[in-house]
């Protein structure tokens, strides 16, 4: 992809290229938004622009790629030996100290094919805090024609050091966020289950099961996706040591693009609920974010305002456990139980 493919992302993009036209190009990024796919796609865009065998210019400066030389597609192909990628590949879904260590010697060696070297480290808020403090050296003191990328869904968990060193770029997009029709059809269902009367348990479980459905659904196709795209699919006579890391970098990048989905689930109940809490409150439809499902003024009317503010604290507290290495099922059960409905 060129930097022309991103549309929604206009005005980063505009920044990125600006600073490349005037040859002011930083050492360390930070790019951060909803989506870790598309922030992937940038920085391997990026990635390609400082390299590229046949760019667009201005000035006489390379401001996005061809997308079509060799060079390019390697990039693309996560095959060049002059952009290395980093990515969560332990059980615990962290980066580690031993992972940063080998990106510092490869970083510091000179380019061997390219004019740039290009490190990206995706998923940065899942540094380990020894693996952050060993990556600062370089990100203070990088070689040069070096660049560092680092990306994340959640640049708040990263540690500040790292922070502080970085130029960041927000990729949320322009505008107002757009959920997906399928997980608008979604919520429209749980809406309907959660208003109808919540005489006995086997209701509660009922929406349980809606929400169990929805993350397995999702998973599997998170799963499928990641996997057509993974290299895995594309080289078949790779070294043993190389399948292996890629194999185990799918794993990590499974579970952290449906973490990242699930999140987003729980995220959508949560505004769902804030309509409930809306609904309670004199004047407060105006701001409703679902003003078309009848279910969140159906359970506002079984509620308090007391309640239904604590129905947002419960799933606000949900969402911190499963950031833990807490059974999913169970904190969403207990989470679900604890609802006022």
């Amino acid at each position: 992809m060129a930097f022309k493919d991103f549309p929604s992302q206009a005005s980063g993009v505009a920044l990125l290229q600006r600073s490349l036209a005037r040859r002011r190009l930083g050492h360390g990024y930070l790019f951060f938004g909803p989506q870790l796919d598309e922030l992937e796609a940038l920085a391997r865009t990026l990635a390609q622009t400082l390299n590229c065998q046949q760019p667009v210019t201005t000035g006489g400066v390379a401001v996005d790629c061809c997308d079509a030389c060799p060079s390019c597609r390697q990039i693309a192909g996560q095959t060049h030996a002059d952009v290395h990628w980093v990515r969560p590949e332990s059980k615990l879904r962290v980066i580690l100290v031993d992972q940063v260590r080998e990106l510092m010697r490869e970083i510091q060696l000179k380019p061997t094919a390219a004019e740039y070297k290009v490190a990206v480290i995706v998923g940065a808020d899942r540094l380990q805090t020894s693996a952050a403090n060993a990556f600062l050296k370089t990100l203070e003191e990088p070689p040069p024609k070096s660049i560092l990328i680092l990306l994340s869904t959640e640049p708040g968990r990263i540690l500040e050091t790292i922070l502080s060193r970085c130029l960041r770029l927000n990729f949320a997009g322009d505008g107002a966020r757009k959920w997906d029709a399928a997980l608008l059809d979604w919520l429209a269902r749980f809406s309907e289950l959660a208003g109808a009367p919540q005489k006995s348990l086997l209701g509660r479980y009922r929406l349980m099961d809606v929400l169990a459905g929805r993350l397995a659904e999702m998973r599997e196709r998170v799963e499928a996706e990641l996997t057509a795209r993974s290299p895995l699919e594309k080289y078949d006579d790779v070294e043993k040591d190389l399948r292996e890391r890629w194999e185990a970098e799918l794993k990590a990048a499974i579970e952290a693009e449906y973490r990242r989905q699930r999140s987003d689930v729980l995220l959508l109940v949560q505004w769902w609920l804030r309509d409930v809490w809306l609904h309670t409150l004199a004047g407060g439809r105006e701001f409703l974010q679902f003003p078309q499902l009848a279910g969140a003024g159906q359970v506002a009317g079984r509620l308090t305002t007391a309640q239904a503010l604590e129905n947002l604290q419960v799933v606000e507290h949900t969402q911190r456990l499963l950031y833990t290495n807490v059974q999913e099922a169970l904190a969403l059960e207990v989470g679900l139980l604890k609802l006022q409905l």
